[in-house]
């Protein structure tokens, strides 16, 4: 009943082709999120009735799939997926790419099929320069040590690979928002939003991807999809490596 009254024109949801007049609520309603204009963790409606697919996984879609054409395009290539999205997930599993791999550290936790290895992104079990796709897709702010897990990522990728590493981010605040002495998930609930991430991510989010050597590319790309229901402040962003001799 409620996908029939909530049927419209307005969205289509690219994985369902579910066409609608609105989304259901996700994200959190968290006092600090709002104080600090957190793109990708606000309270917002954003979620699709029939698939439940959000907004940041359409994003994915519409520029893995649609601008760049990985899935159509990526049999020749190698592609981990960090924490893969159900949605997104069945779309690289239904193009049957070979070089496809997908996986988490919790894959006892979220009731993942078989096929989802067990993989830690502190310590990945790939050789140097072995991947041309990265997805990770809002799993950085949940990483203690996100240095070392942005550096295995940087390892593992290939010179002309690219690195997708998108996480909730402060639209007002400069610099990133962490205490890693905080052992309370009240406490790194009422400070970061979440009761599981371990920070808040600033305007220096680029800086902090390039210090072990990547080169970013910032781009924005929802006003192209406005049929997706897309975050229209959610930037894209595109990490390669560059010719910068990575930080210690």
């Amino acid at each position: 009943m409620k996908l029939l009254w909530n049927t419209g024109s307005r969205f289509k949801c690219p994985f369902c082709n579910y066409s609608s007049r609105g989304h259901a609520l996700m994200g959190s309603n968290s006092a600090v999120l709002a104080e600090k204009e957190v793109i990708g963790g606000q309270r917002r409606r954003a979620r699709c009735l029939k698939c439940g697919s959000t907004d940041r996984e359409r994003l994915m879609f519409a520029y893995l799939g649609n601008e760049r054409d990985f899935l159509t395009k990526g049999h020749d290539k190698k592609i981990l997926h960090i924490a893969p999205e159900s949605n997104l997930n069945s779309k690289f599993r239904s193009a049957s790419l070979p070089g496809y791999v997908c996986g988490d550290k919790f894959t006892f936790g979220y009731n993942y099929p078989e096929y989802v290895k067990h993989i830690d992104i502190l310590d990945l079990s790939f050789p140097e320069n072995h991947f041309d796709l990265i997805i990770c897709n809002h799993v950085l702010e949940h990483i203690p040590d996100d240095n070392l897990a942005i550096k295995e990522l940087f390892r593992v990728l290939k010179p002309e690979g690219e690195a997708i590493l998108q996480v909730p981010i402060s639209a007002n605040t400069k610099y990133t928002v962490e205490d890693h002495t905080i052992m309370s998930d009240e406490k790194r609930k009422e400070l970061f939003g979440q009761e599981d991430h371990m920070r808040i991510y600033g305007q220096d989010y680029t800086d902090r991807l390039s210090h072990v050597g990547f080169k970013v590319t910032r781009v924005n790309i929802s006003k192209k999809y406005n049929l997706y229901g897309l975050n229209q402040q959610e930037d894209i962003f595109i990490a390669t490596k560059g010719s910068k001799t990575p930080n210690p």
